[in-house]
């Protein structure tokens, strides 16, 4: 098993998690929220946090909540990444559901995304379950013709946003339940030399569609497995799913890509400046070359 965290970022920081909660630096603004994986006692006390604090997340429902800014700090701000290589932008925002936008620990993704699509000719690129779009807009920086697939239209439209502010464009846009639009390419004949899926435990499609992850996840990979360029390829599977395994997420893989190539499988993680690391994920990679 290995281990994975972004090694890239400049202006995200990790700073404490604990007592089911994380502090987190996003540019100049320090945000406070609740992390169900932070099941131990923080590092640093309360007076530290208090005092790093701009603006806090009240739980209010199982979903939802409220957001403290007794700043009255901008609600919405842009929030870069770059590398050596290439540069990204996103759009934040403080959602009624706890979240901003951005999930910071998949830049490993998108480093791996563009090191693997930068090296091919004209490779098309599969985000399922795209969210707002980090591995899409990292997969058009290398040059990759993208497909991003998610059921729900307000963060397609909010994809769109990155990409316009990362200065890219040409995304293919897709608000479709996932399971049925794979189904759909396998029957068209599509190939891709890259894809990614980060399948929720449990959701609902663009038309009522139910997606329980223990229940689908296996179809779906056998589905996405013909859809692979037997010639060269790479996938990534991430699942945050509590009670799942790394051993689990292995298997999956292994059963249904048979000619996977130097599998990498392990824990997606935060370090936090307090010392503390946040396991926030399952992640399962290879890229295979044919002969």
């Amino acid at each position: 098993m290995q281990t994975f965290t972004p090694k890239n970022w400049e202006e995200y920081e990790l700073l404490d998690c604990g007592n089911f909660e994380k502090l987190e630096r996003f540019g100049s603004v320090v945000i406070r929220r609740p992390e169900p994986q932070a099941l131990w006692d923080k590092v640093w006390e309360e007076i530290e946090w208090k005092k790093r604090t701009d603006i806090t997340f009240k739980q209010k429902g199982s979903h939802n909540g409220e957001w403290i800014n007794p700043k009255k700090l901008p609600t919405k701000w842009h929030l870069p990444y770059q590398t050596a290589d290439y540069k990204l932008k996103f759009n934040l925002s403080l959602t009624s559901f706890k979240h901003l936008g951005i999930f910071p620990e998949q830049a490993a993704n998108w480093d791996y995304i563009y090191g693997k699509l930068k090296g091919m000719a004209e490779p098309k690129f599969l985000n399922l379950f795209a969210y707002t779009g980090g591995a899409s807009i990292a997969a058009k920086a290398a040059g990759a013709d993208v497909t991003h697939v998610d059921s729900v239209k307000q963060v397609i439209s909010w994809s769109k946003e990155n990409m316009e502010a990362s200065k890219l464009d040409n995304i293919r846009w897709v608000v479709e339940d996932a399971m049925k639009f794979v189904k759909r390419e396998v029957k068209r004949g599509k190939i891709y030399q890259g894809i990614i899926l980060d399948p929720p435990a449990y959701g609902i499609g663009a038309n009522g569609e139910r997606w329980q992850l223990e229940d689908s996840i296996n179809e779906l990979l056998q589905d996405i497995s013909l859809l692979l360029d037997p010639k060269e390829h790479f996938l990534i599977l991430n699942v945050y799913s509590l009670g799942l395994s790394a051993l689990l997420v292995q298997n999956l893989v292994q059963q249904n890509f048979k000619n996977c190539q130097n599998l990498e499988n392990g824990e997606l993680y935060l370090q936090a400046q307090s010392g503390i690391q946040l396991p926030l994920g399952i992640l399962a990679r290879y890229h295979h070359i044919g002969n």
